[in-house]
């Protein structure tokens, strides 16, 4: 298929009614959104409705679901409707990684991909550079006396780098003598895993981020009292930042469906969707907001619900479960080697894992419409097997061809996802009450979610839980850190484990951010390069950038 040249970004605001003097633009393609759009009538008289795209557990190579959102938006906008698209931005760890670009792929894009990868607007960079000066500034006031006294075997907060490098994740810094700091041992996180990141995406402006910026917990004293951001005077340093990285960036499909990317934070370490802010532009600018939660069901939906929704008032029309047939044949025992061959027992056997996710949306009182993502070895006998199971089971189903046709492979999931939203909305019910207590909290969704039959808790788990209720922050939600190759904490369950204990090793306190990160099983929020990274074939010819699959 021909691929059309991208349109002006100022022609694609204007399809959501924003006049020049709303956009700050990075060239003829990328531009930011003033935030003060949200202070001005909505452009349009409908109300807007919200659809989320999860999926479920992935392989390796994910099941598509930014791919999906893509195509989706593109067929909303073919069916004449009022559409925007709210999704995260990617990280340079994983672009240059493993999974390479994350800005869909074949007809179904948004563009100018190398820039939205690489570098896009900025914002990561900002997070980073106000993550690490927060830490700047605390290991300053330990090396200039010290006068709050900050206990240097009690710091929370580590630093922060947009990049794969296990070399840093536990680190010694201060060496070299008396001039050069304090010797401790700290380490770095990768910047989708910041704190600053989801106090970004979860504020609702720019005092409401100051606020979580002042709040931030960074360390704790010789007796035990906690030590902020605003006690070290970095909260307004840090805001000035962020203050342009709060504003969500604007860019368009292949076929020039608009598009908000805005914040990256990963759903199996952190909250996982884009932020408040884009996704509140999108529902204040569009009738129909699309956006997507990170990993299956059980990690972004699941925050996006708990988390998001619950703190900034959304709820969600429906949720498309985005599901391929490489997907249910790995969780059917299939190896992955050979998930692509034609295999009708093998899908049958993985449709457990479909059924699981279904259930859990379901227990939000949402509406599941299973997107079946088709690639090009698909056959029609595999296919039919997801549809029987559907039907059988009273669940919408869609065939997605998106990837190959763009926005026209994707009409049927649109009509499907209208059609069924026009029955009755119920409203959103959380998996759990924030004024629960915290280990209950933990249980809810490792019983419900993921269909753990209990909950153990380590030493130093018991140690923070105690920690949290001593300083009072039990009343936060939880996020919690899980892998994301299993509804378990064990990346080897495959299919819809049973009888399995989800281990909490830690719970942090992300005060700012406004939750728990509670840490299950081996996850790590560093992640590595492989043994052949990307960035090895990541090259420019004759100006253009190649090898960012």
């Amino acid at each position: 298929m021909s691929v059309p040249s991208p349109r002006p970004i100022r022609e694609i605001g204007q399809q959501l009614g924003l006049e020049d003097e709303d956009l700050f633009c990075f060239g003829p393609h990328l531009a930011k959104v003033d935030l003060s759009v949200l202070d001005k009538p909505r452009p349009r008289p409908n109300s807007a409705r919200l659809i989320l795209v999860s999926a479920i557990t992935p392989t390796p190579a994910g099941e598509g679901k930014t791919t999906t959102t893509i195509g989706l938006g593109q067929a909303f906008s073919k069916l004449g409707e009022s559409v925007c698209l709210a999704l995260r931005e990617p990280s340079l760890g994983p672009c240059l990684g493993m999974k390479g670009g994350a800005t869909g792929g074949g007809g179904s894009q948004i563009t100018p991909a190398e820039r939205i990868n690489l570098h896009f607007t900025g914002d990561f960079h900002a997070i980073t550079a106000a993550h690490n000066l927060l830490a700047a500034l605390l290991d300053n006031h330990i090396y200039s006396g010290n006068h709050l006294g900050i206990d240097p075997r009690r710091i929370l907060w580590r630093r922060v780098i947009d990049m794969n490098d296990r070399a840093l994740r536990d680190v010694v810094i201060g060496l070299g003598g008396p001039k050069q700091g304090v010797p401790r041992e700290t380490g770095f996180d990768i910047t989708a895993a910041s704190e600053v990141m989801a106090m970004l995406c979860l504020s609702k402006d720019l005092e409401d981020l100051r606020q979580r910026l002042d709040r931030t917990l960074v360390a704790f004293t010789m007796d035990g009292r906690p030590v902020t951001a605003a006690k070290l005077k970095g909260s307004g340093a840090m805001l000035a930042l962020l203050r342009d990285a709060l504003q969500p960036n604007l860019v368009q499909t292949l076929e020039g469906t608009p598009a908000l990317v805005h914040g990256g934070p990963f759903a199996n370490i952190a909250h996982g969707c884009n932020s408040v802010v884009a996704t509140r532009t999108a529902l204040h600018l569009a009738d129909w907001a699309i956006t997507e939660a990170g990993f299956g069901f059980d990690l972004g939906a699941e925050k996006f619900f708990d988390i998001k929704c619950a703190g900034a008032g959304f709820d969600a029309a429906a949720v498309v479960l985005v599901a391929t047939l490489r997907a249910l044949k790995m969780h059917g025992g299939v190896p992955l080697p050979r998930v692509q061959d034609p295999n009708a027992e093998g899908t049958a056997a993985g449709l457990p894992n479909l059924e699981k996710h279904v259930e859990n949306i379901r227990h939000f009182h949402k509406l599941p419409i299973v997107a079946l993502n088709r690639f090009a070895g698909d056959t029609d006998e595999e296919i039919q097997v997801v549809r029987d199971w559907c039907a059988k089971h009273g669940v919408a189903f869609a065939v997605s061809d998106h990837f190959a046709r763009g926005g026209d492979g994707a009409l049927d999931l649109a009509r499907t996802i209208v059609e069924q939203t026009q029955k009755e909305f119920t409203p959103l019910q959380t998996l759990y009450d924030w004024s629960d207590d915290v280990p209950e909290k933990i249980r809810k969704v490792a019983t419900t979610m993921y269909g753990a039959k209990e909950v153990v808790f380590t030493k130093s788990a018991k140690s923070d839980l105690d920690d949290i209720q001593r300083l009072g922050y039990e009343s936060l939600p939880i996020c919690i850190a899980k892998t994301q190759s299993s509804l378990s904490d064990d990346p080897r369950l495959r299919g819809r484990p049973r009888d399995f204990e989800v281990t909490v090793r830690r719970v942090q306190i992300n005060a700012g951010a406004g939750f728990l990160v509670v840490l299950t099983g081996e996850i790590l929020r560093m992640p590595g390069l492989p043994k052949a990274p990307l960035a090895e074939s990541l090259d420019v010819r004759d100006g253009m950038i190649t090898g960012l699959s």
